[in-house]
């Protein structure tokens, strides 16, 4: 978290440092990694990876979720506890809501509209498509804050209006129009694209279940998990969620030690005769790929 702050730190001070140039492009890429990194601790402190206590990991995740990234940390939680409860169930996941993109051939069948329109040939349209992907939490972090459920509604709402108020402020005021527009697209572009590929291993392509499926909590989280093989780079940059099954076993465990974690699932898996997918990362992208063209076939 310390290194997660110098380094927001320095990427705004190069940010005023470089000015008016086009180099503000690279700048633009460095921040959204940066800021998908912050995301990544966000997510570990929703899950109460971090603190002992609820206070502090409630205090850092709205401080780097809606301050930090402008993302609503609150609402962020509530949907990605409901997707841990019942992952890649189409009823219950939010995850694999058919919004846009269509995750079963039900959804086909049923879909109407945008998500109809882009299924046919979705798995093309699936990486252009996770450019929006920042944009949509933004605008879904904001009105989820109007909802009669809102927590927090008014703390939440001043630390995204502060957080918004600091980015355009800045960005405008240190980049001409044309310029500043360019960051705003290649920023938030690249954060959602970032965001997004670290999300799609892990359980898009795998089995979306229904409410005929009745399965234990263990196969439930397994089944529809994809773990992904490599070293330390590979654990930084998806944020250590390529250890993904274990992640959905034991969502509270510091994300540090699910790579410990990892070899005893797999061999306890093979004991109980349960599936336990692991594969390299550029192959789990081709399998959410090759399931979402299968998909869209119908319509073909």
């Amino acid at each position: 978290m310390i290194i997660a702050a110098v380094a927001y730190a320095g990427c705004w001070a190069a940010f005023v440092w470089v000015g008016d140039s086009w180099w503000q492009l690279l700048v633009a890429v460095a921040m959204a990694v940066l800021f998908t990194q912050l995301g990544f601790l966000a997510h570990d402190l929703g899950h109460r990876q971090v603190f002992r206590t609820r206070r502090p990991s409630d205090i850092a995740g709205l401080i780097i979720g809606n301050l930090g990234v402008g993302l609503g940390w609150g609402w962020w939680n509530t949907k990605h506890n409901r997707h841990h409860a019942n992952p890649n169930h189409e009823d219950h996941d939010p995850d694999v809501s058919p919004a846009v993109i269509v995750w079963s051939e039900d959804q086909v069948e049923k879909s109407t509209g945008i998500p109809r329109f882009f299924a046919k040939y979705q798995a093309f349209w699936f990486f252009p498509l996770l450019t929006l992907e920042a944009w949509h939490l933004h605008i879904a972090s904001f009105k989820a804050l109007f909802e009669p459920a809102a927590k927090r509604r008014y703390v939440e709402l001043t630390l995204l209006i502060t957080h918004v108020v600091l980015y355009l402020g800045l960005v405008f005021t240190m980049l001409p129009v044309g310029k500043a527009l360019l960051f705003l697209v290649v920023h938030q572009g690249l954060f959602g694209l970032y965001l997004g590929c670290t999300f799609a291993p892990n359980h898009k392509g795998m089995p979306v279940l229904t409410k005929e499926d009745k399965l234990d909590f263990l196969r439930k989280q397994v089944l529809t998990s994809r773990n992904v093989r490599g070293g330390w780079f590979t654990d930084v940059a998806l944020g250590q969620l390529n250890y993904q099954i274990e992640h959905h076993l034991f969502p509270h465990m510091p994300a540090p030690n699910l790579r410990k974690a990892q070899p005893i699932v797999e061999r306890y898996c093979a004991e109980i005769n349960v599936d336990y997918l692991q594969t390299g990362l550029v192959e789990s992208y081709g399998q959410a790929l090759r399931h979402l063209h299968d998909v869209g076939a119908a319509l073909r």
